[in-house]
């Protein structure tokens, strides 16, 4: 029982990073305040971002290209924490919240990448 339990991991944790899709989508304006300020055209990164993010769910749910996408997943959340959050935390806790929950949620991604993913023809 508790192993089906588990199992549902593999699709509820993809499926968590619609949130942010429909953050980038529904709240442009919110999105486009988050792209560093040396970036321009910060709707077009906000868009460009949950088109990346909808393409890395689909590419987890339907097993193709999956150990790529969790790998580059992976590093964008990393560099959303480096870039966009590391620096507001000095004057935002909530910042630092988020440089912490960014490297949690990267582990998790490596996590995935390295132990659950199946297809290994871009990345052994």
């Amino acid at each position: 029982m508790l192993d089906k339990l588990l199992n549902l991991g593999r699709w509820l944790f993809p499926l968590s990073f619609l949130l942010y899709v429909g953050l980038h989508f529904g709240k442009p304006d919110t999105g486009a305040d988050f792209v560093p300020d040396f970036l321009p055209f910060p709707y077009f990164w906000n868009y460009f971002t949950a088109v990346c993010i909808l393409a890395f769910i689909l590419s987890a749910l339907l097993g193709r290209y999956d150990k790529l996408a969790y790998a580059l997943m992976a590093l964008y959340v990393l560099l959303m924490a480096v870039l966009v959050h590391a620096p507001r935390a000095g004057a935002d806790e909530l910042e630092m919240v988020n440089v912490f929950r960014n490297i949690m949620v990267a582990s998790a991604l490596m996590g995935f990448a390295r132990y659950v993913a199946r297809d290994k023809r871009a990345i052994g």
